[in-house]
């Protein structure tokens, strides 16, 4: 049995029921050689076409809430990277091929990722990938079955087939949203949340709420978020981080320069007080040294009162 058989049936995959919209006009199912796909149907403008095993598919639409969802994760992806620098991130233009036990495909995820350690680098001029991407992501669409078919059963099977470490499924309802890690067997099963929270293993830093691909926070909220802050807007987080160390710094010479200001007030205040108080002993001193002329001056009144006294009586005991 090969690995693609071996990977879960498709009654196991939630998928959304179908919403039957007419197809514009295109080459879908179209029987080609490959060597046709790539110079004919690869970088046609106005689809984007895979080729299965000589047939033609082409990637449905998703509708607009999904394309939210895609385009906020593709973005956290990005900020990712650019702060995490392991990767290579490519949009749908760039496909892939798949050489597979039940035939060879070729595949163009809604965006991959491709690890700077991965043995095919991804060269500047490419314009197809000669290698196995690291992390495939599709945006589901439900327009008709077999598009969701395509993406939860085929697809799925043939990324764990061909080696593709991560795959994840994109939608706006989170109930048919779906990561997966590839097993040593060459399975995929679904990556347990770690308090609500999906690690990449491809990625390792890399990490998100599922339930935030249905809200959709702003970058500005994400930044304080302890899930993201490791990676979104760190520039940001460093010029705060600056600025409060700077307002710090600038608390702590305030509070030093008021320290030192308050010691001179101090020293101020008490050196008036110890003028005041040398004032007050001068001023004591000279009040103990009038009050000692004082008492000089009363004590020599007196002792001269008391000679005149003396002589008055002396004279007076001569002439008696």
């Amino acid at each position: 049995m090969s690995s693609i058989a071996a990977t879960a049936p498709a009654s196991q995959i939630p998928v959304p029921p179908p919403r039957h919209l007419p197809a514009a006009h295109s080459a879908e199912g179209l029987q080609v050689s490959e060597a046709i796909y790539w110079t004919t149907y690869y970088l046609e403008s106005d689809h984007h076409y895979e080729w299965n095993n000589g047939r033609l598919e082409e990637k449905p639409v998703s509708d607009y809430e999904t394309f939210l969802v895609y385009a906020w994760f593709s973005e956290l992806v990005r900020h990712f990277l650019r702060t995490h620098p392991c990767a290579q991130m490519v949009g749908l233009e760039m496909g892939f091929r798949l050489p597979l036990p039940s035939g060879t495909v070729i595949r163009k995820p809604d965006f991959g990722v491709v690890r700077n350690d991965n043995p095919q680098p991804l060269l500047p001029l490419d314009c197809s990938y000669h290698g196995v991407f690291d992390l495939c992501i599709e945006a589901l669409s439900d327009q008709e079955r077999s598009g969701i078919v395509r993406d939860t059963v085929i697809k799925k099977a043939e990324y764990a087939a061909g080696g593709v470490p991560e795959y994840y499924v994109l939608h706006q309802n989170p109930a048919h949203q779906a990561f997966y890690t590839r097993t040593p067997a060459g399975l995929y099963t679904p990556i347990a949340p770690q308090a609500g929270v999906i690690c990449s293993r491809v990625l390792p830093g890399l990490q998100f709420r599922p339930t935030d691909l249905a809200r959709r926070p702003e970058l500005e909220a994400l930044r304080d978020d302890p899930v993201y802050a490791g990676f979104v807007l760190p520039g940001w987080r460093a010029d705060r981080e600056r600025a409060e160390a700077a307002a710090r710094q600038a608390e702590v010479q305030a509070r030093r320069a008021d320290a030192e200001a308050q010691a001179k007030r101090e020293a101020v205040d008490r050196a008036d007080a110890e003028a005041r108080r040398a004032d007050a002993e001068a001023q004591r001193a000279v009040e103990q040294t009038r009050r000692a002329d004082a008492e000089v001056q009363a004590r020599q009144r007196l002792e001269h009162e008391l000679a005149e006294l003396r002589a008055r009586l002396a004279q007076g005991q001569s002439d008696g």
